[in-house]
C-alpha cells in the first residue's frame, strides 16, 4: 500500500471512532459503513486523503486511516489464532529476516506472521495442513499487502512434520504443536548459519524443543518471552494501565552449525 495519496474504492481503511474503538472496512461501490451512531457511505471516503474526519448521518464522527500492519492483524478475518504485534516484531528480530531471504513458515493459520515476513522482504514458503487456513492466509496477504506479494509467498498444503522439500533455506520459522519434531528436518533444510525460530504457548512445549535442540546440530539456543504493560499518561496521572497483555507465548530460537 501506497502512502500519500487518496482512498480508492477497493482498498482497506480503519476507522476510529471517539471512543478509540477501531474497525476496518473495505470500501465498496454504494456499500456504507453502519454502526448504532449512524453510517457512512463509502462514497464518502473516496478520493480523500488519510486522516479525514467523517461525520456519521447521527452526528457521530469517525477519522479515517490505512491500517498499520498491526491493526490488519488484530482485525483481519481468521480462522485460527494469530500470533500477536507483541510477538511478530521480537520474531522478525530473532530470524534476523532481511530481503531475499528465502523462509519456511510451517502453522500458517490467518497469514499474521507471513504478512510480517513478506513485509521484511521474504521469499515465504508456508506449509499448512488445513486448506481453509491455507486459504484464508492467502486472502489475507492479498487483502492487506496487495496482489504483487502473492508472487512472493507459496502456501502448500502439507505436514511439516512428514519432512521439508526446500533446501537451503536461510530461515525456518515454526507456529506448531510439536516444533521438536523438526529440529531434524531443519537441520537438512537450512544453510549453515540459518536460523530456527518457534513459537511455542506453553513452557513445555518451549522445554521439550530446548531438549531437542540441546542434541542437534544446533547452537546458541535461547527462549524468552515479551510482556506488553502500557502506561496511562494524563497530566499529573501516571500509572501502568490496569490491564497489560502479558503471556501469548514463548520464542524459542537457535543458530544451525556447519556439519
Amino acid at each position: 500500500m501506497t502512502p500519500g495519496r487518496p482512498f480508492r474504492m477497493g482498498e482497506i481503511i480503519l476507522l476510529i471512532d471517539r471512543k478509540k474503538r477501531r474497525y476496518l472496512v473495505t470500501l465498496e461501490e454504494g456499500a456504507e459503513f453502519h454502526t448504532h451512531s449512524g453510517f457512512v457511505p463509502h462514497a464518502e471516503v473516496v478520493g480523500r486523503e488519510e486522516g479525514v474526519l467523517l461525520r456519521s448521518t447521527k452526528g457521530a464522527t469517525f477519522t479515517a486511516f490505512r491500517p498499520t500492519l498491526s491493526d490488519f492483524v488484530l482485525k483481519m478475518p481468521r480462522g485460527a489464532q494469530v500470533i500477536y504485534p507483541k510477538d511478530l516484531g521480537p520474531i522478525l528480530l530473532l530470524a534476523d529476516v532481511f530481503p531475499g531471504a528465502r523462509v519456511l513458515e510451517s502453522g500458517v493459520g490467518s497469514g499474521a506472521l507471513s504478512m510480517t515476513l513478506l513485509r521484511a522482504g521474504a521469499e515465504v514458503t508456508g506449509y499448512e495442513l488445513r486448506a481453509d487456513f491455507a486459504a484464508r492466509a492467502r486472502k489475507n496477504v492479498e487483502a492487506f499487502l496487495g496482489p504483487e506479494f502473492t508472487d512472493h509467498y507459496a502456501v502448500e498444503e502439507r505436514d511439516c512434520y512428514e519432512g521439508i522439500e526446500t533446501t537451503d533455506l536461510d530461515r525456518v520459522v515454526l507456529d506448531l504443536p510439536e516444533p521438536w519434531r523438526v529440529v531434524p528436518l531443519a537441520e537438512q533444510a537450512l544453510r549453515p548459519g540459518g536460523i530456527f525460530v518457534a513459537y511455542t504457548p506453553t513452557i513445555i512445549q518451549a522445554v521439550q524443543l530446548r531438549e531437542a535442540l540441546a542434541t542437534s546440530a544446533f547452537e546458541l539456543a535461547e527462549t524468552l518471552e515479551v510482556l506488553n504493560r502500557s502506561w496511562n499518561i494524563d497530566g499529573l496521572s501516571v500509572r501502568p494501565d490496569h490491564r497489560m497483555v502479558a503471556h501469548t507465548g514463548f520464542l524459542t530460537h537457535a543458530r544451525l552449525l556447519p556439519s
